[in-house]
């Protein structure tokens, strides 16, 4: 059975940088797609990345393009999400999701995605 879990989160000032990391255990995770997702309060959950199993195709959001980098080492069962130059609008509960995949499939969308982490809370504010 995937567990997902996420780290990395906190309190941060506008323009910082944080890193987070959902590791997986129970499986490999390199068979998987994982996305990376945000809620913030009173909001809908957004899609934020998205990435392959390979690593070789990834997605964003347009209001993160440029500014957050999705990786991932398959090796240490683990997809990072770099987020860099952060504003306040970027507060929200960042949550992983993965989904097992056909070879190079890139997987967008929540109902793309079986298996949720916890979540991390990102605090983005002076």
């Amino acid at each position: 059975q995937l567990q997902l879990v996420e780290s990395g989160g906190g309190l941060v000032q506008p323009g910082g940088s944080l890193r987070l990391s959902c590791t997986a255990s129970g499986v490999t995770l390199g068979y998987y797609a994982v996305g990376w997702f945000r809620q913030a309060p009173g909001k809908e959950r957004e899609g934020v990345s998205y990435i392959s199993d390979s690593g070789i195709s990834t997605n964003y959001l347009d209001s993160v393009k440029g500014r957050f980098a999705i990786s991932r080492d398959n090796a240490k069962n683990t997809v990072y999400l770099q987020m860099n130059r952060l504003k306040p609008e970027d507060t929200a509960v960042y949550y992983c999701a993965a989904s097992f995949t056909m070879p190079g499939e890139l997987r967008i969308g929540e109902r793309s995605f079986e298996y949720w982490g916890q979540g991390t809370q990102v605090t983005v504010s002076s």
